[in-house]
């Protein structure tokens, strides 16, 4: 396979950078900044600058651990997914497309000086000849480039160096009048002007030495940049009245008037338009290749990545590019375009933060020769601040923001994901953590004897009471632990409770007797008791309380009309417990030998496992562990979910087996009893569940709900249903 020559010295890439940079956001923006925050825009563009860095550093690391790929929307596709990457690839291609629209926009006036022309008309049309540039297939070289960042960095150079003397101190005066609102606004206004610094990472692969000189070259042309705007609108600020060019089409060259006459006006024009037409080109030229790149990996259409036979460019890419920046010009206000730029631009270099976070917790391998200092404090500052900078921006930007991201997620999941099975490294990590975490909680369980309380509150018949006292057993018996069974009685509150316990103590006796009896069978110690109350539900949680016991067993049918309606006894005492609570739909427990553990698709929950677990050993019974069919996610979950499998089965006393189940069946051997964890109360009602379908006619199903203390978080719950 053919290699790309690196052939790219340090120099060339400051170069490239450098000439990314500068265009719009100096010749164009200091007068759009002026009117929000006046003088203070001389600290909106240091304050851009430094905002900027946490993405320089992600950016510079993640191109070193991939110089063969190239491009914002790569790595964030490969760090964040599929989802998050139609997001960047749309909001990159339209950052990059009102960049171009505004370097036309705002470029137009400086030849108008020269001419008298209408502005949008000459904009649409040099936009028009661009679009067929990139048809046919002409780029401007290295050698180009280089000559266009030379002659401007000399004429923006001789206006500074000259014009320096002329500052006018008096023109700083109410430095801060706008207020730190408008110091923000300005500041995010003004942060496109940085967009390129981190192009250079899209070509990667032809610089040599890319682990030294692509950090070296991102950083650098930043800190560059950064003191040549911060020190020309400083001089532009302080030569021209206060006021006088805010607003202007054509600041740099007002300025230059004053002070350099007629041949600084001329310079500042020539550098204007070399570099603005520059700037939109490229900008032409590097959106267009986002709907491209986007098309290769099916989160766009075919016929995006189509390449023409006769011209050997991306046509339908250019043409629907060229199109979105015609109608730009046409229709949307320069500063809207500079405002809406640059939202876009805040939010992908977010969302390069974070990647750079997914791909340190990744899976893949990932090793660069640069790692950016302070991980992950920077990447957090640069996410948050960049969030923050978002609001202050006004409400169109932040619609346009809006609009483009929720349009990017409707188009991911109406066309993307039917055809995309892959993920990203936030994915992969945020699983294997969920697993490994899992994994911890069920290795942690203790060793220390428990003692159960087996709820009865109402007559449920010899051979249930018993399939219920042997099933406490069974859970108490690898720990050596004891059983409590109580009958609970619920009278009418004008009933004395006195005179209704002396009636039934004929009954009781009966009761106890029937359960002491069985103890011998049992192999456990087993206690009965019989408690007569007002209110069952509170009768339970409290003797619960009093004993200090660590599950409560009771049986538990699916819900009736009046129940759903009016609110399940049970539903309370699963809420209000202070101990784990497992419901029994009791089926005939009777020795098993086939124990199930139902997942839902999230790591299995760590009391359920060690529920079935412990009924296992107490029948020598053997282990299956069933995940839903079709509810994984994609890409690599298969494997990450069969790894931690492995684990969890590795950790248990009896042979599992893991395997799918079809809620209609399927083919799998019939299990004798099924442990599941019960619905999160925190993310829905367990009053709308109930008993699910299993192939057994005889399954005894248990669902387990964990004490508070050892459910996971919400935020965890949420996370466990998505990505595992």
């Amino acid at each position: 396979m053919k290699q790309l020559e690196r052939d790219l010295g340090l120099p060339s890439v400051l170069a490239i950078s450098i000439g990314a940079m500068i265009g719009s956001g100096i010749f164009i923006l200091p007068a759009l900044a002026l009117e929000i925050a006046g003088p203070s825009v001389i600290v909106a563009y240091l304050l851009a600058g430094l905002l900027v860095i946490p993405a320089a550093l992600s950016k510079s690391e993640m191109a070193t651990a991939m110089p063969e790929a190239g491009g914002t929307y790569i790595y964030i596709e490969r760090g964040m997914g599929p989802l998050l990457g139609t997001i960047a690839g749309v909001g990159t291609w339209f950052s990059l497309s009102f960049k171009g629209a505004l370097a036309l926009v705002g470029g137009v006036p400086y030849l108008l000086l020269l001419f008298d022309l209408p502005l949008k008309p000459v904009a649409l049309g040099l936009a028009a000849v661009l679009i067929l540039v990139n048809v046919f297939g002409a780029k401007q070289t290295g050698r180009l480039q280089l000559g266009i960042v030379v002659v401007m960095l000399a004429a923006l150079g001789w206006f500074a160096a000259a014009s320096a003397p002329s500052v006018q101190g008096g023109n700083y005066a109410n430095f801060f009048g706008d207020g730190v609102g408008g110091l923000l606004a300005a500041t995010g206004l003004v942060f496109v002007s940085y967009a390129g610094v981190t192009k250079v990472a899209s070509i990667a692969e032809e610089v040599e030495n890319p682990g030294k000189n692509i950090p070296l070259g991102i950083l650098g042309s930043l800190a560059f940049t950064t003191i040549l705007y911060v020190g020309i609108v400083t001089v532009l600020v302080g030569v021209t009245d206060p006021g006088s060019v805010a607003g202007s089409l054509t600041p740099v060259a007002v300025a230059a008037e004053q002070t350099l006459g007629t041949a600084g006006v001329y310079a500042v024009i020539g550098a204007a338009i070399l570099a603005l037409v520059s700037t939109a080109n490229a900008g032409i030229l590097s959106s267009s290749r986002y709907p491209f790149a986007m098309s290769r990996d099916m989160l766009a259409p075919p016929s995006l990545s189509t390449i023409s036979e006769r011209f050997g460019t991306p046509v339908t890419s250019i043409t629907l590019t060229g199109s979105v920046l015609l109608a730009l010009i046409a229709f949307v206000p320069i500063l809207e375009i500079a405002k809406l730029a640059s939202a876009f631009q805040i939010v992908v270099f977010g969302l390069v933060n974070l990647a750079v976070v997914a791909f340190r917790n990744g899976s893949m391998a990932y090793d660069p020769e640069f790692e950016s200092p302070l991980y992950p404090w920077m990447q957090i500052f640069g996410a948050i601040t960049g969030a923050l900078l978002l609001t202050q921006m006004g409400t169109i930007a932040l619609l346009g923001a809006l609009v483009i991201t929720v349009g990017s997620v409707v188009w991911y999941f109406a066309y993307v994901r039917p055809r995309v099975s892959r993920e990203g490294q936030a994915a992969k990590a945020v699983r294997g953590k969920l697993g490994e975490d899992a994994l911890d909680e069920v290795a942690a369980t203790d060793g220390d004897a428990r003692e159960i309380l087996v709820a009865f509150t109402k007559a449920v018949g010899e051979r249930r009471e018993r399939a219920l006292l042997s099933l406490a057993a069974d859970m108490v018996r690898p720990d050596e632990g004891r059983v409590t069974a109580v009958r609970f009685q619920e009278i009418p509150d004008q009933a004395p409770l006195t005179e209704h316990a002396t009636v039934q103590s004929s009954q009781d006796r009966s009761f106890e007797s029937r359960v002491e009896g069985l103890a011998d069978d049992l192999g456990v110690a087993v206690e009965a008791d019989e408690i007569v109350s007002h209110d069952t539900k509170h009768a339970i949680v409290n003797f619960a309380k009093n004993h200090d016991v660590d599950s409560i067993v009771t049986e538990h049918e699916p819900l009736r009309l009046r129940s759903r309606v009016l609110g399940d006894p049970i539903d309370w005492v699963v809420r209000h417990a202070p101990c784990d609570v497992v419901l029994v739909d009791n089926l005939g427990y009777d020795r098993p030998e086939r124990v199930v553990v139902a997942g839902d698709g999230a790591p299995y929950d760590p009391t359920t496992v060690n529920v079935a677990d412990a009924i296992a050993v107490a029948n020598d019974a053997r282990i299956s562990l069933w995940n839903p069919s079709g509810e994984t996610a994609p890409g690599d979950s298969g494997s990450t979910r069969s790894e931690y499998e492995s684990e969890l089965s590795a950790m248990l006393s009896v042979p599992v087996h893991a395997s799918s189940y079809r809620t209609d069946g399927g083919e799998l051997a019939q299990p004798d009893v099924v442990v599941r964890r019960g619905p999160d109360h925190r993310l829905r009602t367990a009053l709308l569940e109930t008993r699910p379908a299993f192939p057994a006619p005889n399954c005894t199903t248990l669902t387990v709900f964990p004490h508070q203390e050892r459910r996971p978080g919400v935020l965890r719950t949420a996370l466990e249903k998505v990505v595992f």
